[in-house]
């Protein structure tokens, strides 16, 4: 109860007033707030691995079943977390609401775990092992969930006004793209990893700034959001649901049960495409670390997703968002068949990558208000709110399906008998 006592002070309280979405709220609660703690996922979710298999080397313990069966058991711990803290925030209530007193106790939480994953002691396999282990699940099972599945949260529980919800997704979807199709895809390619190559100091330094600004912007979240669902429920009496009621509620939901299926497949193959997009410029379409071939391929790739900033959003309020993103899914097929088909042709594979992006448009920027609307619809249809336990199935699908991409793309790698470039020059 003391804890309750501390977060419902004046402190603690929004900077955003009024029913409605204001412009703040968008800007700085929406696109602002969450860059850093994105960023810092974005940078790990793509060269985490480059750290693990080029400047520690991890290829070789365990024969390379430790890179295979390690992302398993770790996105496993992760999914059981994502339970607990679905059930934690659907029991939470505050004057701050249910999801945002998680982001604001994540904020410190990612710096100090965003450290650990990189300040790995050497000189002993058993205790580099433990480290990688530990700081891998402190990070991405602790820290990163408790930020993820509450800032996932805050476009459901802002508003009721589908219009003004969808705007923020819109917002939202635009912060995750900028971090990961901007600073991520185009500046850290072209002009980070030639510096950091595989000295181990720079890398540590590099991601020590990258988790401390995660601290400052996490917070401007916090304080420039609002819970306007939960706030019409503050005033009744809270029902005790059991967690099993509410995860048969949500998985009896058909609409829920379709973006569950979308979003298993869809974050599949991102994990596939993330993991692999580094090594493939490096080895296949350029040289390691060019500076220049990964950078062509996330600029052509990632212009319209600016263009979708303007775009998708009057056209799903015109066509209607189940069509619009029905229609760019038939458009990001021909564009991954264009690079299927000619997967050494730069030319060729920058076009298919365009339109394979122009594609990708209406569900990167329209889904979250998809998932939204799923939500009343449980409401609707059930009388009872289920957000905690229908984001946690959302983040277990992602944490588990990334740790299975990870785990493939790994066996894959230690099969084809990869070995890192340092390596590659002391033996030639």
């Amino acid at each position: 109860m003391a804890k309750t006592k501390i977060i419902d002070r004046k402190i603690f309280n929004s900077r955003v007033r009024g029913r409605n979405v204001t412009g703040k709220e968008k800007w700085i609660g929406y696109l602002l707030g969450p860059a850093g703690a994105l960023l810092l996922n974005a940078v790990l979710g793509t060269y985490l691995n480059v750290f693990y298999t080029d400047v520690l080397k991890l290829t070789t313990i365990w024969g390379g079943l430790f890179l295979i069966i390690f992302p398993l058991v770790s996105k496993i711990i992760d999914a059981i977390t994502n339970i607990l803290m679905g059930y934690i925030i659907d029991r939470t209530r505050t004057k701050q609401g249910k999801a945002r007193p998680w982001i604001l106790l994540s904020a410190p939480l990612l710096v100090i775990t965003g450290v650990l994953l990189f300040i790995v002691p050497t000189g002993n396999e058993t205790i580099e092992v433990i480290w990688i282990i530990l700081s891998y699940n402190l990070f991405y099972s602790f820290a990163y969930t408790m930020f993820n599945m509450s800032h996932n949260l805050m476009c459901p529980l802002s508003t009721r006004n589908t219009i003004q919800r969808g705007g923020l997704s819109v917002f939202n979807q635009i912060s995750t793209i900028m971090m990961s199709g901007i600073l991520v895809a185009l500046v850290f390619p072209m002009v980070i990893m030639p510096i950091l190559e595989v000295d181990r100091s720079k890398w540590i330094l590099c991601m020590s700034i990258l988790s401390i600004l995660a601290l400052p912007l996490t917070l401007l979240e916090y304080y420039f959001t609002k819970e306007r669902v939960t706030e019409e429920n503050m005033s009744k009496e809270e029902k005790k649901i059991p967690f099993l009621v509410q995860l048969k509620i949500v998985l009896s939901d058909k609409y829920m049960l379709i973006m569950f299926i979308y979003f298993f497949i869809s974050t599949f193959g991102s994990s596939l495409k993330n993991l692999g997009l580094v090594y493939y410029c490096n080895f296949v379409l350029g040289t390691y670390n060019d500076g220049v071939t990964q950078t062509m391929v996330s600029v052509l790739g990632g212009i319209p997703m600016g263009i979708g900033i303007f775009a998708v959003w009057p056209l799903a309020k015109r066509f209607g968002k189940r069509n619009v993103t029905l229609i760019g899914f038939l458009i990001m097929a021909l564009g991954s068949a264009i690079c299927w088909m000619f997967p050494t042709n730069l030319p060729i594979v920058l076009v298919g990558q365009f339109i394979k992006n122009m594609g990708s448009l209406p569900s990167a920027y329209v889904f979250m208000a998809l998932f939204a609307d799923g939500l009343d619809h449980i409401e609707w249809k059930s009388g009872i709110r289920c957000d905690g336990t229908a984001m946690s199935i959302f983040n277990i699908l992602s944490v588990t399906t990334v740790g299975i991409g990870t785990a493939v793309f790994n066996a894959f790698l230690s099969s084809s008998g990869y070995q890192a470039p340092e390596t590659i020059d002391g033996v030639l």
